[in-house]
């Protein structure tokens, strides 16, 4: 275990709960393989949504520089994993963000720390595509943001419809992006119709 990680109060609790439920499975909670499942899950669930405790705007101010740069600024293929509200079922993919500076520029790093921190919260895939355009907008003050989100649900794989190859796409923009040839110039570099470095 990452000792670096610090669980929150309620754990003690949260592992009781998940034992009830276990039994309401119809299952012995006390049979070896899962004597210690409750407290294993707690601990996952508490992982799984620390995005609650940390402050994306200050993640972007932290690593924030004046810089005159007025160009697109793209991080794509950002990995997530998140966990559906609706079933608690995990839901996975890539987020594409673009942004243009207007005076300030943040380290690209940071905007893949402002993915996690959304995407670690019960979510639907509809909401994070907004809060991470909204938390970029009002923190950069840029002259425009797009973010795009490509993604798979387990609760379509595993339950429901069962269909395993769908994917879903959110997009949100704002400022320079609600001119459909920069939103044009960003999904063609998203697809690689640009020249390659």
């Amino acid at each position: 275990m990452n000792p670096e990680i610090e669980f929150r109060p309620g754990l003690e609790e949260l592992a009781e709960h998940y034992k009830k439920i276990i039994t309401l499975l119809g299952e012995d909670p006390e049979r070896e393989g899962l004597q210690k499942t409750p407290m294993r899950v707690a601990k996952a669930m508490q992982i799984l949504t620390r995005g609650y405790l940390q402050d994306p705007n200050k993640v972007l101010t932290d690593a924030l520089f004046e810089e005159k740069y007025n160009q697109m600024v793209i991080v794509k293929d950002i990995d997530f994993f998140s966990m559906c509200e609706h079933h608690m079922i995990p839901f996975y993919g890539k987020v594409h963000v673009a942004y243009i500076p207007n005076g300030y520029i943040t380290g690209l790093s940071k905007i893949a720390r402002v993915v996690d921190i959304f995407s670690h919260r019960l979510q639907v895939q509809e909401r994070m595509t907004q809060e991470i355009r909204e938390c970029i907008e009002q923190t950069l003050h840029p002259m425009g943001v797009m973010v795009v989100v490509e993604a798979k649900h387990m609760c379509m794989q595993m339950r429901g419809v069962e269909k395993q190859n769908a994917i879903t796409t959110t997009s949100d923009f704002c400022g320079a992006f609600n001119q459909a040839k920069t939103r044009e110039e960003f999904m063609n570099l998203l697809r690689g119709e640009s020249k390659r470095i």
